[in-house]
């Protein structure tokens, strides 16, 4: 599969492939629940003009199998997130939309957990440094 190039800003990128549940692959309406997903971010993101500044995008498989309706926030020069566990909602998304809002502000991507959304606290699955960096 080729790389595709995106903007080189914030992102949210959602895992469009990702299972619906633990239990289940799909959701009662037969998409993936990384599909569901992408499509509540999108919906969040276009309902506010605050979360203009974070792309949403989205690609089949993370490689987070072990859990299901991840994403990836990333920028440029900063650590990233790999978070899941979410239910494909609009209420998981505006969570995911407001810390990616924080971490686009912050100075190396690192937000404190005092201004994290209720919503993505416990869905944090990794971190990853910048290229050419490692976090001290």
């Amino acid at each position: 599969m080729p790389l595709k190039p995106v903007g080189k800003g914030p992102a949210v990128v959602a895992c469009s492939s990702c299972r619906h549940s633990r239990e289940a692959q799909e959701g009662p309406d037969g998409r993936r629940g990384g599909a569901q997903l992408a499509q509540a971010l999108r919906r969040v993101k276009a309902s506010d003009p605050a979360y203009e500044a974070v792309a949403v995008e989205e690609m089949p498989c993370l490689f987070a199998c072990t859990e299901f309706c991840t994403v990836h926030i990333r920028a440029p020069g900063k650590i990233s997130y790999v978070l899941g566990r979410f239910e494909p909602v609009d209420e998981a998304a505006r969570a995911i939309l407001d810390y990616a809002r924080a971490y686009a502000a912050s100075e190396i991507g690192q937000v404190p957990f005092r201004e994290w959304p209720q919503g993505v606290k416990g869905h944090f699955i990794t971190r990853q440094p910048p290229e050419g960096f490692l976090f001290e």
